[in-house]
């Protein structure tokens, strides 16, 4: 049996979760030039010799997502679309995302040298190698 108190905490980190993707999502700035899109969650991580960012895209084959560092922010972008199998069948949930997606990801100062992009566990993972 689940402990009341990790099931509490657990449902008000996931509640919390919720809450910030959906200011993100409702309180950008309008632009012209962007789409609408939804944003992935991701994770950013620092060590001595690199930048780690994990970006949940599960389905997303990494060579079908577009990366760019502007202005010390990695942009993210591509679309999820469903299997061409799936498309005809019928749905009775679907919580995954689908369509265009973009984040924008802040990175720690510095500078980068090397980007390496891999798929792993259902994450995009992009290593940002620090320059020397």
């Amino acid at each position: 049996m689940r402990d009341p108190a990790d099931w509490m905490l657990s449902e008000a980190i996931e509640a919390l979760a919720r809450a910030e993707r959906l200011h993100r999502q409702m309180f950008q700035p309008p632009s012209a030039t962007r789409r609408p899109a939804w944003e992935p969650p991701v994770d950013v991580l620092e060590t001595e010799q690199e930048v780690l960012i994990l970006i949940a895209l599960p389905g997303v084959a990494p060579d079908q997502v577009e990366t760019v560092i502007e202005d010390g922010t990695l942009v993210v972008a591509g679309r999820r679309v469903l299997p061409p199998q799936l498309r005809t069948a019928v749905i009775h949930r679907l919580e995954l995302p689908q369509g265009r997606f973009e984040r924008r990801i802040p990175l720690p100062p510095g500078r980068y040298d090397a980007v390496r992009r891999a798929a792993g566990d259902g994450c995009l993972v992009i290593s940002l190698r620090k320059a020397v």
